[in-house]
């Protein structure tokens, strides 16, 4: 048993998996997901767990150089990231999550509370 950290086996072993450059998204539980993208579903109920909550115990496991979130994307939302933060259309922003390696879909029911994470290296 792990002594502290993520306790999702999936999710520990995509983010294990992620290299400089890679992306990942962590989405509200109604953001289209391409097929081809492997999901890591943590939605239980509406609103569980939020994204805030999950964004808290991603960020402590990866490195990140870079966000992308959609012009929409409210206050809320926006204090959780970290700096360098781009934006792009919310259609822009769904064409890209089919580039990014997974998505962790979260019981979050705030509109536009979606994120692409652009990881970084710890050197």
């Amino acid at each position: 048993m792990k002594k502290q950290g993520l306790l999702n086996p999936e999710l520990n072993r995509r983010i294990a998996r992620l290299g400089h450059t890679d992306t990942f998204v962590i989405a509200d539980c109604g953001l289209p997901i391409p097929t081809h993208v492997p999901v890591i579903d943590l939605a239980l109920v509406f609103g569980i767990p939020r994204f805030a909550d999950t964004v808290e115990a991603v960020l402590n496991e990866v490195v990140i150089e870079g966000v992308t979130i959609a012009k929409e994307t409210p206050a809320e939302v926006r204090s959780l990231l970290i700096e360098n933060v781009s934006e792009v259309s919310h259609e822009e922003l769904k064409t890209l999550v089919g580039e990014a390696s997974f998505v962790i879909r979260t019981g979050e029911t705030t509109p536009y509370a979606n994120a692409i994470f652009h990881c970084g290296v710890p050197f």
